[in-house]
């Protein structure tokens, strides 16, 4: 593991404004995973009055930045996928990264992300490559 704990995460992660920004938190982090939430506002919900998709999708990108950086710093994003399941229900968003796989420059995972009942309501996969 590259962060020796959770706070060390933490700190490295400051400076990714654009989750921080929308209260997205890093809950835990191990040698191939990590979970972020976020608590659900009135300004992440679409004209349906549903929880944007882009939300989901930034919530995701931040638990797989969080775990493929913590296999090897500095990590980024060459591609990624989203799929929506269902809507969330509840206040809250919970995404969990698993690295599935990591080799010589590239690292790939999964993550799942669920709702304030445990409803799986997106799966994310995304590639990165170590820099």
């Amino acid at each position: 593991m590259v962060f020796e704990n959770l706070d060390e995460a933490r700190e490295f992660f400051k400076g990714d404004k654009f989750a921080l920004t929308n209260g997205m938190t890093i809950d835990e982090i191990g040698e191939d995973y990590a979970v972020c939430s976020m608590t659900i506002a009135e300004n992440h919900l679409n004209a349906n009055g549903t929880v944007m998709g882009g939300v989901y999708f930034t919530l995701a990108d931040f638990a797989f930045a969080v775990s493929v950086n913590n296999v090897h710093k500095i990590t980024v994003g060459m591609d990624s996928n989203i799929t929506f399941l269902v809507p969330a229900k509840g206040d809250k968003l919970i995404a969990e990264s698993r690295v599935l796989r990591t080799g010589k420059t590239t690292t790939f995972c999964e993550v799942k992300v669920r709702d304030s009942f445990d409803r799986l309501c997106a799966v994310f996969t995304g590639t990165a490559f170590k820099l």
